[in-house]
């Protein structure tokens, strides 16, 4: 899995259209290995980024669950306590 590449389900508030793009956009990456597509690729490219934003919001709009929403701020605090525990507490906060 791509480290870049956040969860977005299950947010509130509910993901963006530019975080699902963004989401989209390093799948799109990640799996073609371009990071910036050649003049002759970018029309493909996009194409794909544009299929992932649609089957994500399909996907979103199917999903169903019963847990509370989470806190974008809480799970960042966790996630960069992760972090300092694995490769220690010098790690700068962003």
């Amino acid at each position: 899995m791509c480290r870049n590449i956040r969860t977005l389900y299950n947010f509130e508030p509910p993901a963006t259209n530019d975080e699902i793009r963004a989401a989209a956009t390093q799948f799109v990456r990640k799996i073609s290995g371009f990071a910036r597509p050649s003049a002759a690729n970018q029309d493909a490219f996009d194409r794909a980024v544009k299929e992932i934003e649609r089957a994500s919001a399909v996907l979103f709009g199917s999903l169903v669950t019963n847990a509370p929403p989470r806190n974008r701020d809480t799970e960042a605090t966790k996630a960069h306590m992760r972090a300092a525990l694995r490769f220690g507490p010098e790690l700068k906060r962003r």
